[in-house]
């Protein structure tokens, strides 16, 4: 009656206020979703109009974290418009609240997105669990974006579907195991937000352990945030591509992928891309299977199966 959001009295009867304190004592963040229109996606009210009073409601539950959707918007809306509304309104609670902007890159918010207050921004459509959409969406369509992202403000190329095997909402028939491991891969070095879109209450052993590589989450989370960019592709192979990025600690993260369906490609990497002297000893670590290599000159040179990646960490001599 007084415009504000209630809670479901049956799926949530404790309330919402108390669920975020019980999220907070098992050490979880409180994630939330609205629209900017002027009902949801799936048809619920939104926050069109009532970005205040959303807002403010939000943090008085303890919310961390708003994925802010775009569906049902009232026709000729300004995109950057309706989501600066809920940025203001966001800050003006006081409460840290993490924001993500959902338009599915429609309107290239990774031009706009920061200015309004978003933390982050969905670049594409949704994802699904297929190797045909991984590959679109992380490969080609996150190509050209590295100059938009950086601590703070980060390009978001939806979920992680690692683990889903053709299960939920967007199972379209499941990758295998080494397909998971390059898109989890690909997103460590696009520093891009990790969220798991599998069902955690039942998760298969091996895509727990991909999850769990810290070596590879330790890329993503690197404090100087740049998201890798594609170097290039190998002659010859032209599914064969380097994607590289630097870290803070004066260290290398290099992905070799192959998107091939039938071959494995030789793929290496030259010193003299990264900036080093071609004499100049380095140490590189797989930081999928540990394997460590000492006192490495000029490049490393290895073979990728097709679907595949290899991710080095390459940490020149000092």
């Amino acid at each position: 009656s007084d415009g504000r959001l209630v809670p479901d009295p049956d799926r949530f009867a404790m309330g919402m206020a108390e669920l975020g304190r019980e999220l907070h004592a098992m050490d979880l963040r409180f994630g939330i979703y609205s629209c900017a229109g002027t009902h949801t996606c799936e048809g619920y009210p939104a926050s069109y109009g009532y970005e205040e009073i959303d807002a403010a409601t939000f943090a008085s539950w303890g919310v961390d974290f708003l994925k802010y959707d775009f569906c049902h918007t009232v026709a000729g809306s300004d995109a950057s418009a309706l989501y600066r509304r809920m940025g203001q309104a966001l800050r003006s609670t006081g409460r840290d609240i993490v924001y993500s902007v959902c338009e599915w890159g429609v309107h290239r918010p990774w031009e706009w997105a920061a200015s309004v207050g978003a933390h982050m921004w969905r670049t594409t459509e949704d994802i699904f669990d297929s190797w045909e959409s991984v590959s679109q969406i992380g490969f080609d369509l996150q190509a050209e974006l590295h100059p938009y992202a950086g601590p703070g403000r980060w390009n978001d190329p939806d979920m992680l579907v690692v683990g889903m095997h053709g299960q939920g909402h967007v199972g379209r028939g499941g990758l295998a195991d080494v397909e998971y491991r390059s898109h989890f891969a690909l997103w460590c070095l696009l520093s891009a937000p990790l969220m798991i879109g599998c069902d955690v209450r039942h998760i298969d052993t091996t895509s727990l352990e991909l999850l769990g590589n810290t070596a590879l989450i330790a890329i993503d989370q690197d404090p100087m945030g740049s998201q890798a960019r594609r170097l290039g592709r190998m002659a010859g192979y032209e599914a064969a591509e380097t994607w590289t990025r630097p870290l803070a600690n004066g260290d290398w993260a290099v992905g070799f992928f192959n998107r091939g369906d039938r071959e494995s490609a030789p793929i290496s990497i030259g010193w003299t891309a990264l900036g080093l002297a071609p004499e100049r000893t380095a140490t590189v670590l797989d930081v999928v299977t540990g394997e460590r290599s000492s006192s490495v000159t000029n490049q490393f040179s290895t073979s990728v199966a097709p679907h595949d990646v290899q991710v080095l960490r390459i940490s020149p001599d000092h």
